[in-house]
Formats: structure tokens, sequence, C-alpha cells
């Protein structure tokens, strides 16, 4: 078979990849096809090496080196990327954001490793092979590949609080950090047009690292559902310029779903917040906040599991409002019990949704659907506030700033203008959570001190496992 044939069976490969990418990215936006969108994600990548391997020049060093001379440092990377990669699939759900975190570091590193590597070689063939148009792809690669992977480090070590989750801020921190990108881009330019001056190539690198660590580090953990999809975008980005570089149609198209996708969906976590890019990158939400004038004593109303259950269980209408608090105790099969207790019942039990709730976009419907709670029941923020007014119930589990009534009229609260889930709003509250902190925006949760608003403290499994016993142990029909 000559080489017109494998180069058609190449690109068809590709453009099969290519579909599967875009139905994996359909599917993936609705729970009930996530599995299937999964599916397809991977099938597209499998395609994607497949039909790489009969790329020409692949082929021509197989018939000149032999097979395995050819291609053992290709079957290395598989087998070191599969070690990696069995270990990090097994983390625990509560731990997905920071894999997520992760994941991106890799595939930005990958990105500035390729550019890195693909300008060494065309140094060595001299200024011709140097062109404006390869450069220009190269420095955006590598910029946007390097600050993505150590962006994403931090981003990953803050939801896994090896650093501080709270914004970390200096004097002058944004003019500082955007010098450090216009430093880094105007020497990128420099390069473009004298691609041969190659101690100028470090400099891009080291500003571009750098500026991924100051990124960052300002950002506090309320905003890391943004920040993940922000950083899923870079790195889009950065693997179209890499499909450019490689001269790879599939990478481009695959990075600019990529891109794109990530960048829709921080404008989603955006508008979820009330809140533009520049006051997510810029803003420093999440600083805890201390107010000099509330220092009156505010008291709360607890209550045990005992009296959560017969609440419960005497409800016609219950609204689980679920947050990072029960993604933490990892309490979602207990959550499951809870709903079939109620549900045998007669209770009607929805989910109210937050975008922003836990540490990544669909954190909760993640949970959930592991817990086997029906798709129909997980209910978006802005269909279930209409019916929190006849709500009986509303069991918030471990949910804090996505619940705050300030939100609506505190604006001097970080949170000012955020769309919450209004479960103040419902008959009853019951709210289960370990202390009386606050949450990641650093303020204090004006719904715990509400008339209607019960406290049930303690680990969320726990407490929801007391409940499901006292539920069991009395018994009997709604």
């Amino acid at each position: 078979m000559n080489d017109n044939f494998y180069e058609h069976l190449t690109q068809f490969t590709y453009l099969v990849a290519t579909a599967l990418f875009v139905f994996s990215l359909k599917w993936l936006s609705h729970p009930k096809t996530a599995r299937r969108g999964v599916l397809a994600g991977v099938l597209a990548m499998t395609a994607a090496i497949g039909g790489t391997f009969l790329h020409y020049e692949i082929r021509h060093v197989v018939a000149q080196s032999g097979f395995f001379d050819a291609l053992k440092w290709i079957g290395i990377a598989i087998i070191a990327g599969t070690i990696v990669g069995i270990p990090l699939a097994m983390v625990p759900l509560t731990a997905v954001p920071q894999r997520t975190a992760l994941s991106h570091s890799f595939g930005g590193l990958a990105a500035g490793l390729v550019g890195t590597a693909k300008y060494m070689l065309w140094y060595g063939e001299g200024e011709g092979a140097l062109t404006k148009f390869r450069m220009t792809a190269i420095i955006i690669e590598i910029i946007l590949g390097y600050l993505t992977f150590t962006g994403s480090l931090m981003a990953c070590g803050k939801l896994q609080e090896w650093i501080p989750t709270r914004p970390i801020t200096y004097k002058n921190q944004n003019l500082i950090n955007l010098a450090l990108l216009a430093v880094a881009i105007g020497v990128g330019v420099l390069i473009v047009f004298k691609p041969m001056l190659w101690w100028l190539f470090p400099m891009v690198i080291l500003f571009s690292l750098a500026f991924g660590v100051l990124l960052i580090i300002p950002i506090g953990g309320a905003d890391m559902p943004t920040v993940i999809s922000l950083l899923n975008a870079y790195a889009g980005l950065s693997a179209v310029a890499m499909g450019f570089v490689l001269e790879n149609k599939l990478l481009i198209t695959a990075g600019a779903l990529d891109g794109s996708s990530g960048f829709i969906l921080s404008v989603i976590m955006c508008r979820a917040m009330n809140r533009s890019f520049t006051n997510v990158l810029f803003g420093a939400f999440g600083q805890v906040k201390t107010s000099a004038a509330v220092t009156e004593q505010r008291n709360v109303k607890s209550a045990t599991a005992q009296d959560a259950a017969q609440l419960l269980e005497t409800a016609n209408l219950v609204v689980v409002v679920p947050g990072y608090g029960m993604a933490v105790a990892q309490a979602q099969h207990r959550v499951r019990e809870l709903y079939d207790q109620l549900t045998k019942r007669g209770v009607d039990v929805k989910f109210a949704i937050h975008p922003v709730a836990g540490r990544m976009p669909g954190h909760m419907n993640v949970l959930l659907a592991e817990a086997e709670i029906p798709y129909d029941k997980l209910i978006e923020m802005d269909e279930i506030n209409s019916e929190m007014p006849r709500v009986d119930v509303v069991l918030v589990i471990g949910a804090n700033d996505v619940v705050n009534p300030a939100a609506r009229h505190d604006k001097g609260s970080p949170i000012f203008g955020m769309p919450i889930i209004d479960a103040d709003k419902a008959k009853t509250c019951l709210a289960i959570k370990r202390t009386m902190n606050p949450g990641f925006a650093g303020i204090e949760n004006e719904l715990y001190y509400a008339d209607n608003t019960l406290m049930v403290f303690g680990d969320a499994k726990a407490v929801v496992g007391n409940i499901v016993k006292e539920l069991s142990d009395h018994g009997g029909m709604h």
C-alpha cells in the first residue's frame, strides 16, 4: 500500500476522532449521558493515537530502524503515563477537583515541552527553519503551556490545602503580574523576529512559569470552580498552538474544542457568581473579611438527629442542598439512604444544585451520580428557587456561601450579587455543619441565624447516618 493510502487513512482516523470529541463534549453536558461522553472521549483519543502511528514519518523511521528501536521511547512514555494515570484515576471523588487541576498541569507541561523541543530542533536546522509563523506558534504554545503548568499546580495545592486556600496578596500584585506577562510576551515577540537569539528563549519560559504561580495564589478557594475551567481553556489553547507547531489538524480542532468549552464554562461560572473574568482573576475573592461593625453575639438554634428525622418524615416536599462539606465527609451514600427512607414514606425529595457548589464545575452532580440519585431529582438553582416558598424542609448539607442571604442585600459582602439557592424561603431549614466557621468567602452565613433554621452540628456522614437510623427505627409510612 502506498503513502497516499496511509495518509488518507490517517486523516480519516483524525476525522472520526474529531467527531467523537464533539459528541463527547455534547454527552458530558448532561448527567444521564455523561458515561457515554467519557467513553466517546476515550475512543476519540485511542483513534487519534492510532492515526498518528500511521503517519508517514513514523512509518519511515520504523522501516529504517526496526519496530522496537523506532518506537521504544513512545512505548516508554505510554507505560510511564499508564503508571501515573491509573493511581490518579483511583482517587476518591472528593479529590477530583485537585486531580483535574493536576491533569491540566500535565497538559500544559506537555505543550511547553513540545514547543521547547521543536524550537531546539529547528534551531539546529538554521534560521531558515524558524519562520515567523512557526516562531509565533511556538511562543504562544510555551507561554500558555508553562503558565498553565504552574498555575494548575498552584490550584491543585490550594484545593489539597498544601498551600493556603485564602488569597495570598501583596502590594501592587496586579501591576506586577501584568508586567511579568507583558515582559514574557515582549521577549517572545523579539524572538519571533530574531529567532537565533536562543538565550532569550529560556527567559520566556521562566517568566511564563512565574506568571502562572502569581496568577493563582491571589485567588481564593471560593473561585476555584472558575479557575479550574479557565485553566482548562488555557490548556486547550496551548494545544491549538501545539497543533500548528506540529502541523496536526486533530490537535488544532481538539484544542479548540477544549479551549472554547473551558471559556464557555468559565462564563457560566462567573454568571453564577455575578462576577466578571477580571473580577475573578484580580478581585481576591475568598479573602477572609473581618467586620468591626459586627460586635453582637448572635445565637443559633440547634437540633438533634432525632429532631431532624421527625421534621423530615412529616414533610411533603424536602429539598437537599449539597455543598463541599458533603464532599469532604463523603456523605453522598448516606444521603442516598436518606432519600430512600423518605421516598418510601411518600415524601417528595429533590436536590438543589448550585453551579459553583464544591470545588469544580459539576462537583455535586458527580458525587450524587456516584450514589445513584436519580438524574431527574437533580434540579438547577434557577428552577428550584421558584419552588422554595412551598418547600417544607430544606436540608443544607455542608453548603455555605451558596445559600447565604447576604448575597442579596449586603453591598459590603464579597458575595453581594451572587445568585444563591433561596434556602431561607423554605418553611424550615435544617443545616448540617461541623462548626460555625465561615466558608471560603470568609463571612458568616445569615441563614444559620434565621428564625426558621435549626443547626445540626457534626460530621455530615455521621449526622445523616444518624437521621437515617432514626427513620429506620421509627418505621411507619408518611
